[in-house]
């Protein structure tokens, strides 16, 4: 089905893909690289190594931070997203990413200035949070409403394809840098990464700049429909679908736990395997993930966006166990099998085709507030699932349950969660593009 009605001009949904994936895998390259620095070298640098378990779990805490500050980043730029346009958010976030990850790169340690590095390091990355809640909100509203109907999942998924190229270029950027001597990566090494950033805020605003807004928002526009208040509308008439993609986002938690917890976990004293190997592991899933998220996405297209969701869903907890077991093992073979099955080819299906799903809930007036809003609370959950992945493994453990099967239970409960809200809502992929939101499914 494409979209028909008189008066519904298509958009440029090949540019628009482009620029959301070029986007995203700039500004997530960003994000990223945070990641493996609060798993591997930040708990020595900004935090209190005389205990090395706190300072392990202050410095994967403090990943968590940017998503405890991405829901009020949502609200914020999801209302001026709304009210102004996609493309002002697009371009804004990748500046203030780009400039936060880059001054993260010039700050002292706390063996230079104490205490106040570390609270330097978690203002810079709650920026970090509130840009990355705009980021794909803003380009997957752009490129759901720049696609013909019938194709809105493939174009869509290329946020997340940007997304995961963003995490393997991160990642590969860290091998090197994990590899220096050891006194030479606690004082310069680790800053690198982050100084490339200058090169994210050009490019992207070289990229994004040139993009047209979305015939969907435009027509608005002209009819003079677009709300004063986008959040009071959303809250009144689409609040079920806030709370519904909340609950869905949850399935985020095997993303963060994967790349963040299971990375610290593997290469801690107490199962000691190489740290340049397991980042290698993070970069064949995602490699993989590339070629997957599209074929997932275009599945969705005909099939449906609930069916592929819940593959996702259902079968990445499952995978999970499988993964720690491995790395529990110590088999690297059975690492990279497990790994590259769960990130880059299960977990893929939900992560290739909620763009489309969570967008398809709204109607164009709120989406981009709906969007970022309700992946934005998931998130934070997910983003703080490291930081409770850590307490569990913890002496006194979780529910009666210690070590890596704490860990992967607590995954699946929420992956469970997420299966739940999807399974119950609607399917909308037949949906024409401007009826999304207040239409009955035909």
């Amino acid at each position: 089905m494409t979209d028909s009605s008189p008066g519904v001009r298509h958009g440029t949904p090949r540019k628009a893909a482009v620029a959301a994936w070029i986007g995203s895998a700039l500004e997530y390259y960003d994000f990223f690289i945070y990641g493996s620095a609060a798993a591997l070298i930040f708990s020595r640098v900004f935090f209190d190594d005389s205990d090395p378990a706190t300072a392990t779990l202050q410095s994967l805490a403090s990943f968590g931070v940017a998503y405890a500050a991405r829901p009020v980043g949502a609200f914020v730029l999801g209302h001026i997203g709304d009210r102004f346009g996609r493309k002002k958010i697009m371009v804004f976030t990748l500046i203030l990413m780009g400039l936060s990850t880059f001054l993260i790169g010039c700050l002292p340690t706390r063996e230079q200035i104490g205490g106040l590095a570390p609270v330097l390091l978690v203002l810079l990355r709650i920026l970090q949070g509130l840009s990355a809640a705009g980021e794909q909100a803003s380009a997957n509203s752009m490129t759901l409403e720049h696609s013909p109907a019938d194709r809105r999942g493939y174009f869509t998924s290329f946020t997340l394809n940007g997304t995961q190229f963003g995490q393997i270029l991160a990642t590969f950027v860290f091998i090197p840098v994990a590899a220096l001597p050891e006194e030479q990566l606690l004082s310069w090494g680790w800053r690198v990464p982050f100084w490339l950033s200058v090169a994210v805020a050009v490019a992207g605003w070289v990229i994004r700049r040139r993009l047209a807004e979305t015939p969907v928002f435009e027509r608005e526009v002209a009819q003079g429909t677009v709300p004063k208040m986008p959040l009071a509308v959303l809250f009144r008439d689409h609040w079920r679908g806030v709370l519904r993609v909340v609950c869905a986002a949850l399935v985020a938690t095997v993303s963060t736990i994967f790349t963040v917890w299971a990375l610290s976990y593997a290469t801690s004293d107490e199962i000691g395997l190489d740290q340049a190997t397991m980042l290698w592991v993070g970069i064949a899933a995602n490699a993989v993930a590339l070629v997957a998220i599209p074929l997932w996405a275009t599945l969705s297209d005909r099939i449906g966006r609930k069916p592929v969701f819940l593959v996702g869903a259902v079968g990445s907890p499952v995978m999970m166990f499988a993964y720690l077991a491995a790395i529990n093992s110590g088999s690297y073979p059975l690492i990279f099998v497990t790994g590259i099955l769960t990130l880059g080819v299960v977990y893929s299906a939900a992560n290739g085709i909620w763009p489309a799903l969570y967008g398809e809930m709204f109607s164009a007036r709120v989406r981009l507030s709906g969007m970022a809003i309700g992946t934005q609370i998931g998130f934070a959950i997910a983003g703080f699932a490291v930081a409770s992945a850590a307490g569990i493994v913890s002496p006194d453990g979780w529910l009666g349950l210690r070590g890596w099967i704490g860990v992967g239970v607590f995954t699946a409960i929420l992956c469970g969660i997420s299966a739940i809200a999807v399974a119950t809502t609607r399917e909308t992929y037949r949906v024409p593009t401007e009826e999304l939101g207040h239409a009955p499914v035909r």
